[in-house]
């Protein structure tokens, strides 16, 4: 009898419903998930619906009301896999019935807050208010930025991509505009049906207003402009790549530097290229493997300078998981070229905060980006990778120039507006233009919010874990 009263005890404090809302009802809880997928999924469709995302966080906030942490989780768990999957069907083109597994990681993380917002609600009660904000920005960076299975794609501040006056006026970053909007569903989960839906309303025409901002004008002051161009090549053979270099410089002949994309090579730079480049006195930044052993190779783009020697090289900083993608840069630098600093980012390392941050602390003043993604993969897989490089302009003030294997190129302002690019699959097709160099980027404000995130995030659920240790030890 006394085991089982203890039992029954463990179970009214583990499953004590979230005190901001009564008991939640299996109808009210699916009308909930189902409004937070649609809002995501109207979200990222449709840039003049970005606004909606506030919709998907208010429907997960509200959701942590459930009356048990399990349901809590897998109804999260549910709405990942509902918001994910869809966009991440070209994962079953590449690695097919792992795909799954690889969806339901991502869908964890969601199952995860929704949980843990239970868990602070039920303990911490109105303090949570302030707590959960930095649980889910703690969340977001460290599955997009910290552990081996990392991917930041999909984070609620990329459906803003086509409104780059968020990132540019506020600089609060993609992680600090996603802290910022959980803020206010939080705030707007507290007030009651009747009372949310004018301040509901007057946040959907205020943000929306906003987003039709223009973005910041051009740079006044006289900066250092840099000629590039670039040509979409995939797996091409050498002689496929002077001719296209010869065709480049035939249409843009004023051009300073010349860009194609990672993997160019499937191994060392040719002679022929690097004669090119000799011959008509052109700078180029090509991708291709520099090898350190039969076995072993770095994801390398190499800088071939006007005598046709390797002035500069930089590795990939974080190779893809599960792709022979070489081995991780041992260091980051940015190139000291005649136009100014020049950071490179090798690819899908243009995802990563922590890469893009070095290069902009060291000084960059603008980016470039070589890229590979396979025609196979499909368009939407470019589509959706070409919501990152606009992004990442906005939140540092620097242009950036990608160029891809099959697109989506693209030529982006110090603003983050895309100011040419190149179609998929586009195979020769050419990008060009100026890039004006900014004086100097600057670190949006998330880069010490979204670290500081994961420290009070760490610190909740070890005094969530240390209560629940408690408690039992208590009953024995």
């Amino acid at each position: 009898m006394n085991t089982t009263a203890a039992l029954q005890a463990e179970s009214r404090a583990v499953d004590v419903p979230a005190p901001m809302q009564p008991e939640m009802s299996w109808k009210r809880a699916l009308l909930l998930a189902g409004g937070a997928v649609a809002a995501f999924h109207l979200a990222y469709a449709f840039p003049p619906l970005s606004v909606l995302m506030v919709g998907y966080l208010y429907g997960l906030v509200r959701l942590s009301g459930l009356p048990t942490g399990r349901r809590a989780f897998y109804f999260g768990l549910a709405i990942g896999h509902a918001v994910y999957a869809p966009h991440l069907t070209f994962f079953w083109t590449i690695f097919g019935w792992p795909a799954i597994a690889l969806w339901t990681v991502l869908a964890f993380w969601l199952g995860l807050f929704v949980a843990l917002a239970r868990l602070c609600r039920s303990r911490f009660g109105q303090l949570s208010v302030l707590l959960l904000p930095f649980l889910w920005t703690g969340l977001e960076y460290f599955r997009s930025e910290l552990y081996y299975l990392r991917f930041s794609w999909l984070s609620v501040g990329y459906a803003f991509s086509e409104s780059p006056q968020l990132f540019a006026v506020t600089r609060l970053g993609i992680y600090g505009i996603g802290l910022a909007l959980m803020a206010l569903a939080v705030s707007l989960s507290l007030l009651s049906k009747g009372r949310a839906v004018v301040p509901l309303t007057v946040y959907l025409a205020g943000l929306g207003c906003f987003l039709n901002l223009s973005t910041p004008s051009a740079i006044s002051r006289k900066l250092p402009v840099l000629r590039v161009a670039g040509v979409q090549l995939e797996f091409p053979a050498p002689f496929e790549v002077t001719a296209a270099l010869d065709k480049l410089l035939n249409r843009f002949p004023e051009t300073d530097l010349f860009v194609l994309s990672e993997y160019t090579f499937d191994g060392p730079i040719p002679d022929r290229v690097k004669s090119w480049c000799r011959q008509n006195e052109k700078y180029l930044v090509v991708g291709g493997k520099d090898f350190v052993s039969n076995d072993a190779f770095y994801n390398t783009a190499f800088v071939v300078g006007r005598e046709g020697e390797f002035v500069f090289k930089q590795v990939k900083r974080v190779p893809i998981q599960f792709f022979k993608d070489g081995l991780p840069a041992p260091e980051q630098k940015v190139w000291e070229s005649p136009w100014g600093k020049l950071g490179i980012c090798v690819c899908y390392d243009l995802s990563y905060r922590q890469v893009t941050d070095e290069l902009v602390r060291q000084g960059a003043g603008a980016i470039l980006a070589p890229t590979m993604d396979v025609t196979g993969w499909g368009g939407y897989q470019h589509r959706l990778h070409g919501r990152v490089a606009p992004v990442r302009a906005a939140e540092y003030g620097v242009p950036i120039f990608r160029v891809c294997s099959s697109g989506i190129s693209q030529r982006i302002d110090h603003a983050g507006r895309v100011r040419a690019s190149a179609p998929f699959p586009g195979q020769g097709e050419m990008i060009a233009g100026e890039l004006e160099l900014s004086e100097r980027g600057y670190l949006p404000f998330d880069h010490w919010l979204a670290p500081l995130s994961v420290v009070v995030t760490a610190v909740i659920i070890f005094w969530l874990a240390l209560k629940r240790i408690l408690e039992r030890f208590s009953r024995r």
